[in-house]
């Protein structure tokens, strides 16, 4: 790998960092410089485009509090791809709930442009209390 590549690698892993650190800060301000206006967002049979979707995701009502741990990052050319945990605080009850998930971001000119990604929104939802503890046979 040359060292262009590989500080374009480097960089876009940190745009990424950046991205999550959002999920704690609430700075949604921030994507300007992070995100396309027009990204692409892919993910449990969604596809969407807009800076407003994950925004949108940011600012959840009811959740409070986010703490981002990256359980694993891999950068290669455009491509970043994270499997991360988000802790919340659930407002209504004061607990602790988390989130697990995997994305794939694709990059330009250091900014998200695009990214695909599934996240565990039912064991969330579960440990909020808003779905039953076991899936209903279908």
């Amino acid at each position: 790998m040359s060292d262009s590549t590989a500080a374009i690698c480097k960089h876009n892993a940190e745009v990424v960092r950046r991205y999550l650190r959002v999920f704690e800060t609430r700075e949604v301000a921030e994507f300007e410089e992070l995100v396309a206006e027009d990204v692409l967002v892919h993910g449990a049979g969604f596809h969407g485009r807009g800076r407003h979707l994950p925004e949108g995701s940011v600012l959840t009502p009811g959740l409070s509090n986010c703490r981002v741990r990256v359980d694993d990052l891999f950068a290669a050319g455009d491509r970043v791809t994270v499997a991360f945990t988000l802790t919340y605080t659930h407002d209504r009850s004061g607990r602790d709930i988390t989130m697990t998930g995997v994305k794939s971001y694709r990059l330009r000119e250091g900014r998200i442009v695009e990214f695909w990604g599934e996240t565990d929104l039912y064991g969330l939802l579960r440990q909020a209390g808003l779905v039953p503890e076991r899936i209903p046979s279908f």
